[in-house]
Parts: C-alpha cells; sequence; structure tokens
C-alpha cells in the first residue's frame, strides 16, 4: 500500500477553508494518513506554495514526528518541541510551526502538503529551515505523500 495523506478540511485540489489561512484563525488543519511503510522511524511534513511571487513559500516545516502517529489534531500549537517529541521548523513567515495561505490577490495558489515516511529519525534542531530538512532526508525516504488544496483571496 502507497502511503496517503489526507485532510477532514478539504480534498484534494479543493480549496483551503478560511479559518486554516492567514485571513482567519490561521490553524493547521487536521491531517491524516495511512500506515507508512515497515522500517519508518519517524514522519517529516513540509507545506508549501510553489505560485508565490519570486519563490516557493515554506508555510510548514515539521520532522521527528513519531512513526506510531496517523495523524496530526488542527491547530498544531505553534512550539518549537510538540508532545511526543515532534520538532517544528521556522517557516518563510519567520516563525516556528504553521503559517497558513496568505496569497497575494489574484489567481488561486496551490498548497502542498508532502508528508515523507523516514528510516531514521533527524538530528536537527528545532526552528531549522525547510532547506535543512531536505538536505537531512536526502537518501531516507521510504515513501512520500502529497495533499494539495489552494486558497484565493
Amino acid at each position: 500500500m502507497a502511503l496517503e495523506l489526507t485532510s477532514s478540511a478539504f480534498q484534494e485540489g479543493q480549496p483551503i477553508p478560511r479559518q486554516y489561512t492567514g485571513d482567519g484563525k490561521d490553524a493547521s488543519p487536521a491531517l491524516k494518513w495511512t500506515d507508512p511503510p515497515a522500517g519508518t522511524k519517524s514522519l517529516a511534513l513540509i507545506c508549501d506554495d510553489p505560485d508565490a511571487p519570486r519563490k516557493t513559500w515554506v508555510h510548514w516545516v515539521l520532522f521527528n514526528v513519531p512513526a506510531e502517529s496517523r495523524e496530526l489534531n488542527e491547530g498544531v500549537p505553534a512550539q518549537e518541541t510538540l508532545p511526543g517529541g515532534a520538532r517544528q521548523g521556522k517557516n518563510d513567515f519567520g516563525k516556528i510551526g504553521y503559517g497558513g495561505p496568505a496569497p497575494p490577490r489574484g489567481k488561486p495558489h496551490r498548497y502542498f502538503f508532502r508528508l515523507y515516511a523516514l528510516d531514521t529519525m533527524l538530528d536537527l534542531s528545532a526552528g531549522a529551515s525547510k532547506a535543512d530538512l531536505v538536505k537531512a532526508i536526502e537518501g531516507h525516504v521510504l515513501a512520500e505523500a502529497p495533499l494539495m488544496g489552494t486558497y484565493a483571496r
């Protein structure tokens, strides 16, 4: 079975509700996933917007999620280390944790949530960047599950 990522907040390719954006409560959406492959030691998540002006905008960096986890509840607290030991990195808003969609006015942007099943725990500090995480997971990805939502102002 392939690793699959879903949300009760929105369906694949559909709009992300306002409460999960910078125009609403800016709460992270609830996420669930299927069983990761055998040998998974931890999970990591990146959420970014490749449609942002000038560069891909990073909305969330999360890693060392326990391998036995199967979900993230809505509204993950913006703290460096979460109960269970998961760590959050810095987003492009300059903050720890999730920063919801806040695109310029115009056409909808795509927001990609990517969950990675890893064969290791990562030796990264809380506050790590997406670039730090991408480098650290190189050669350690057992499976990847994407989920894309859209948002426009």
